[in-house]
């Protein structure tokens, strides 16, 4: 992949790592245990997609941590009183697994690429 591809390719990662943290803040309590379940496999698709992608650890730092930024400023109170993230076990199984899910995908093995069996 050309510089300018992967350059792009790592824009539209951080906007999809934003995506997925605001639709799992939002899905995750509202059909609990599979809602919790849907946002986790949508960040697991995320970074694990940016590292197939791009063929680096660079295609899964990059979403997630847009994401981990995403959560961290949808986690905090308004002074209206407004939050996404109530106490409790399933927004801190969200906040936790996405956060595990993007340390996981961003230090998988980097396999080299199968070509023909030479033996």
């Amino acid at each position: 992949m050309s510089q300018p591809l992967r350059v792009v390719a790592y824009v539209v990662l951080g906007v999809l790592g934003a995506l997925v943290a605001a639709a799992g803040a939002l899905v995750q309590a509202g059909w609990f245990p599979g809602g919790l379940l849907l946002g986790l496999a949508g960040c697991v698709a995320v970074f694990y997609g940016g590292v197939t992608l791009t063929r680096t650890r660079l295609g899964a730092v990059v979403p997630a941590g847009v994401w981990l930024v995403c959560v961290m400023l949808l986690s905090t109170t308004r002074p209206e009183g407004d939050f996404l993230f109530a106490a409790g076990l399933g927004p801190y199984v969200y906040l936790l697994g996405g956060a595990m899910a993007g340390v996981i995908c961003a230090t998988l093995p980097q396999l080299p690429p199968s070509g023909p069996n030479t033996a």
